[in-house]
């Protein structure tokens, strides 16, 4: 008869070893660890301190009496504001609003008071050519395209318009070089029409002081002009410009001297 061959069974220390948990044994996989006091105790100090962190609170928006203070004052202290680029007719205007992206006014005035004497037409401006063009404007930055675009809308004012500047924003918009700002800029200035020209001084006064905040210079745009009381809509644009240029700068605002800082929700105001 064949003998029952038997199995070594394991020692009592290796069981014991297991069944406690200790020595080299791993946890199955897929069986996450429970975290240790010390993990928990992190948890709960992080959990407490997002709970308690504080959230930006939205300014309280303006009041109707309140936008009409602020604009009253505006045309108080400047009853009538004009834009700072030199110009001698509407053609000139938009052309100077053209050069004028990401530029100063000052660096384009420089550079158009000796041009605009000898081409303040599209006809003279299209005589003149893009290479002497160039050369007039190379002191202003991105000048190689913008005389491009220049040249293309005298171009385009001749062959579409009978060489006048458009009086609508769908066909200023339509030129080369020009947008809704330009648009905005010429139907104003030129046209006296109640546009909202939304530059980086407008954007960031509407958005700083809480009177017309906008994530686009459209939305502040659209804001302002719902907010602004229409008696003052053919000049807001240009105290909103001037403000920003002069008073509510964009890293050492004078809120000293700020003819509206008692209106002001910018909660970093310095008075």
């Amino acid at each position: 008869m064949a003998k029952s061959i038997r199995q070594p069974s394991p020692s009592s220390k290796s069981v014991g070893r297991r069944a406690a948990g200790t020595g080299n044994s791993r946890p199955a996989k897929g069986k996450a660890r429970s975290p240790g006091p010390k993990a928990k105790s992190s948890v709960r100090a992080a959990t407490k301190a997002a709970g308690t962190r504080r959230r930006p609170v939205s300014p309280k928006p303006w009041t109707e009496a309140e936008v009409y203070e602020a604009f009253r004052r505006f045309r108080e202290a400047n009853p009538e504001p004009k834009g700072e680029l030199e110009h001698l007719n509407p053609f000139t205007l938009l052309v100077a609003v053209v050069l004028s992206a990401q530029a100063t006014d000052a660096g384009v005035n420089k550079a158009t008071r000796t041009l605009f004497p000898i081409a303040d037409t599209p006809e003279k401006m299209v005589a003149l050519g893009e290479e002497r063009l160039r050369e007039a404007i190379k002191t202003i930055g991105l000048y190689r395209n913008k005389a491009k675009n220049v040249i293309a809308l005298s171009e385009k004012l001749i062959t579409e318009f009978g060489g006048e500047v458009p009086r609508t924003r769908a066909e200023l918009e339509s030129l080369p070089g020009a947008g809704r700002k330009t648009a905005n800029v010429v139907l104003n200035m030129a046209f006296g029409q109640p546009t909202m020209a939304v530059d980086t001084h407008v954007f960031r006064v509407g958005n700083r002081t809480g009177l017309a905040p906008g994530k686009t210079p459209l939305e502040v745009e659209l804001n302002l002009e719902r907010m602004v009381p229409p008696e003052f809509m053919v000049h807001a644009h240009h105290w909103l410009i001037l403000h920003g240029r002069y008073t509510c700068l964009a890293r050492k605002p004078r809120c000293e001297v700020c003819i509206i800082n008692d209106l002001c929700r910018w909660p970093e105001k310095t008075v």
